[in-house]
């Protein structure tokens, strides 16, 4: 999505997904406390949480699932954040909103086994938490979010295998983090609550702590193997397998200082992110 479409698209959503429009929609979807979405940007930690919860003996990893329920409420087979999303978002009826969240838990069956919870891990799924509350009003929703530098930067070395374009300029990565933090910002304010941040900076320096919090927030009792996520055997299909099957190190977090000489342009780009994306 362009830089204007993109403008347009998140301020829309931000005029049509207000306190109010929630509050004449309160218990349209469905009740099921089964779903945990993870959220956030690429690589600013999202693996690891998913690692951590998927550690838990009620808790199983699945596949990213949500786009399939988005591109249906569409009626479009095109991009996730097509600029006609807000507009069909305004007008979902709430039978609609619990047809679509059954329609979801059906789908999950096959790719789950008999565990109580499973995660939904997407992280440019901030988009889409004002639908997921519409559909899904038991799920939890998990905001993993990383020091802009250090997750711009992440971003920028990485050649993903397909889809995040705006990964690929300085200017574009700037201007979609600070995307996220407004969007993340709006939701905070109309769904006050609803949404759990973790820092990923947090988690490396507090893992059990962290880990107790993330499971508190899901209503799980804590269990050691989530401290020990990298002993966890499942497949990992994102840039940061490897890392999930390592102890937790503090290496990452500063790698971006060793280029910090050529890194101006993405500070000055990023402006007051530097700050507020700990607010």
């Amino acid at each position: 999505m362009c830089d204007k479409a993109l403008h347009s698209f998140n301020r829309k959503q931000i005029e049509v997904c207000t306190a109010q429009f929630f509050a004449a929609r309160v218990g349209a979807g469905v009740q099921d406390p089964d779903p945990i979405f993870i959220v956030g940007l690429p690589r600013s930690g999202s693996t690891l949480l998913e690692q951590i919860l998927a550690s838990h003996s009620k808790v199983e990893g699945t596949q990213e699932l949500i786009q399939r329920i988005v591109l249906e409420m569409q009626g479009t087979r095109s991009d996730l954040d097509d600029p006609r999303y807000p507009d069909v978002l305004a007008q979902l009826a709430p039978e609609n909103s619990r047809r679509l969240g059954q329609r979801y838990m059906t789908g999950t069956r096959a790719y789950r086994q008999d565990k109580p919870f499973f995660i939904d891990k997407m992280p440019n799924n901030f988009h889409h938490i004002g639908f997921i509350h519409l559909m899904l009003l038991n799920a939890k929703i998990i905001d993993a979010r990383r020091e802009p530098m250090a997750c711009c930067f992440s971003n920028l070395k990485q050649l993903f295998a397909r889809g995040q374009e705006f990964s690929y300029g300085i200017e574009d990565i700037a201007r979609y983090y600070r995307t996220y933090l407004d969007l993340m910002r709006h939701w905070d304010a109309v769904l006050p609550g609803r949404v759990l941040r973790i820092s990923y900076e947090d988690v490396v320096e507090d893992l059990e702590g962290n880990v107790r919090g993330i499971l508190d927030f899901c209503g799980l009792e804590f269990e050691p193997a989530c401290v020990e996520f990298y002993r966890t055997k499942r497949s990992v299909y994102t840039a940061s397998s490897e890392q999930v099957r390592q102890p937790i190190f503090h290496d990452g977090l500063f790698q971006w200082r060793n280029y910090e000489a050529w890194l101006g342009p993405l500070k000055d780009s990023l402006g007051d992110a530097l700050i507020r994306y700990r607010e």
